[in-house]
């Protein structure tokens, strides 16, 4: 089949998403003939990607999070009007997806949580299939569990990923962990987090930092802060700070590195445990690797706060709302190992995508 990929640009883990699933559908036979990936002023799209998804790049315009001047919380109603306002912006981006479409002509648009992909199946109705994949879809789990909801953050979640999954054949649902039970739906499945081959090539080893990841560039004063005042404590840091060196260490104790992909995965198999804003992929793949693992929800961003329910009942570690390594290096030290299922789960993930393609490509 002929492929073609839709990416939310505002998280790394939706590209480190497509970058495992192309990889597996080579090997399945099937061609991914173009990715198109949502751009903002907020991110720039890291050479990593583009390097390793190693086809035909399009960008486009598509809709992203307004944060507050420390870049730490998401404002949802500036976040809202912001987006009303780029509405002519986001028309011209739908009329490029559809050109690529029509000259791509694909069998199948897979589409990693962009809202834009979900109106373009909508409206424009493409002569393929429509597939949507992401942790965000385990909502249609009858035992997804939801956050405490303040200002419509629960109604707005839920309507936003419906949105992207507009017209979708196939919803498919990333999961922490196995689960068995039928869905009601035939159009849902849920599999387990694809994850980058370079993580079955790491061999976990213990060393005597912490590592964290911020998705926002505005904890980075938290994290100086708390590691003046605790030298006691090795902290090694990713973010995403246009504005910084490659890798710069403000303290005996603290180094921050540039978003580097394979750099954060060796960290992640030689550090103490993960601290980390409430993604899935970073998530998923400490567990992978038997870490413990920390999470900081984003401020204002309700699908991480529900990310960190979920994390924490499938056995990753604790969650806190704020960047205090005191609390997890007190963890980290009375805590006691405990048998990561991940393995055993990832290791289903060829056999469930080949249940997909002979199921609902008929």
């Amino acid at each position: 089949m002929k492929v073609i990929f839709i990416v939310q640009g505002e998280g790394r883990g939706h590209m480190t998403q497509a970058i495992a699933l192309k990889s597996m559908l080579h090997e399945m036979g099937h061609e991914v003939v173009a990715v198109c990936i949502g751009k903002s002023n907020r991110r720039k799209i890291p050479d990593f990607f583009q390097k390793k998804i190693n086809t035909t790049i399009y960008t486009f315009e598509s809709p992203n999070f307004v944060t507050d001047l420390d870049h730490k919380k998401i404002l949802i109603g500036k976040t809202i009007s912001h987006n009303l306002l780029k509405s002519k912006a986001y028309t011209e981006s739908l009329q490029q997806l559809d050109k690529i479409v029509k000259n791509s002509k694909p069998d199948l648009i897979i589409n990693f949580y962009d809202l834009l992909a979900g109106i373009y199946n909508y409206l424009f109705k493409p002569k393929c299939l429509f597939w949507v994949i992401g942790h965000q879809y385990l909502i249609n789990h009858p035992d997804f569990t939801f956050a405490p909801s303040k200002n419509l953050e629960k109604t707005l979640f839920i309507l936003n990923t419906k949105m992207t999954a507009l017209g979708a054949d196939l919803q498919i649902a990333l999961s922490f962990k196995e689960d068995n039970i039928n869905l009601k739906s035939k159009k849902v499945e849920i599999i387990p987090p694809l994850l980058r081959p370079e993580l079955f090539r790491l061999e976990p080893t213990q060393g005597d930092f912490i590592l964290t990841y911020m998705v926002n560039a505005g904890y980075g004063t938290e994290v100086t802060e708390f590691a003046k005042n605790n030298p006691a404590i090795k902290i090694e840091a990713f973010w995403d700070n246009p504005n910084a060196e490659k890798t710069t260490s403000p303290l005996s104790n603290l180094t921050f590195h540039q978003i580097n992909d394979q750099l954060f995965l060796e960290k992640m198999a030689e550090c103490k445990g993960l601290m980390s804003t409430s993604g899935f992929e970073s998530i998923c793949e400490a567990m992978y690797l038997g870490k413990p693992v920390m999470l900081v929800p984003v401020a204002g961003q309700y699908e991480q706060a529900c990310n960190a329910l979920d994390a924490v009942a499938s056995g990753a570690g604790i969650s806190h709302h704020e960047f205090d390594f005191g609390i997890f290096d007190k963890f980290l030290t009375h805590q006691q190992p405990q048998q990561s299922h991940m393995k055993q789960w990832v290791n289903q993930m060829k056999t469930k995508w080949e249940h997909i393609f002979s199921t609902y490509t008929k």
